[in-house]
């Protein structure tokens, strides 16, 4: 498993998922700043050898100016690339993003949809990240203990994430 924000591993939903399920074997190949078309580039190498795929990507884009519809056809791009890989296949939606509130929330809303749209037609699980993280009393964003920085997620967020949200394709998902 890579290390995230902080290097420590309780900073990934992968640790709390495997926590969860001892049986699971993760690993995360995210790459914080990319966009869907660098992730999608990687795909193929970063799937070798595993059982499934979790597509997650799309912040980035929104941040640096990229049109909902074109991160949405990236998306839907790694699904298929997984699906021919033979992988079960989930995809997981765009967290709230505090630091870009309210600006991209219209962006986010319109791309969540659009992967919301992928996972009906193409028939895999979908994860509902962004509802999982955000704060009941402030649409739009992360509850203050769910975000370390904004942007990302705190250990509290990553822990939401990985009990409450994750699971793997075929196990209701």
């Amino acid at each position: 498993m890579a290390l995230g924000f902080g290097d420590d591993p309780r900073s990934q939903y992968e640790y709390w998922a495997e926590r969860e399920d001892p049986s699971l074997e993760l690993r995360n190949c995210g790459v914080f700043g990319e966009r869907t078309d660098e992730i999608a580039r990687r795909l193929a190498d970063c799937a070798e050898g595993a059982d499934a795929l979790v597509v997650q990507g799309g912040i980035n884009d929104i941040a640096q100016g990229v049109d909902p519809e074109l991160a949405a056809e990236q998306i839907a791009g790694m699904v298929e690339e997984g699906e021919a890989l033979g992988l079960e296949v989930a995809v997981a939606d765009v967290l709230p993003w505090n630091n870009g509130h309210p600006e991209a929330d219209p962006g986010i809303a319109q791309l969540n949809r659009l992967i919301a749209r992928i996972g009906r037609e193409q028939g895999v699980a979908m994860l509902p990240f962004h509802d999982t993280l955000e704060d009941p009393a402030e649409s739009g964003v992360m509850r203050e203990d769910w975000t370390s920085d904004g942007d990302h997620p705190s250990i509290e967020g990553y822990r939401r994430l990985g009990e409450i949200a994750f699971s793997l394709p075929g196990e209701g998902g």
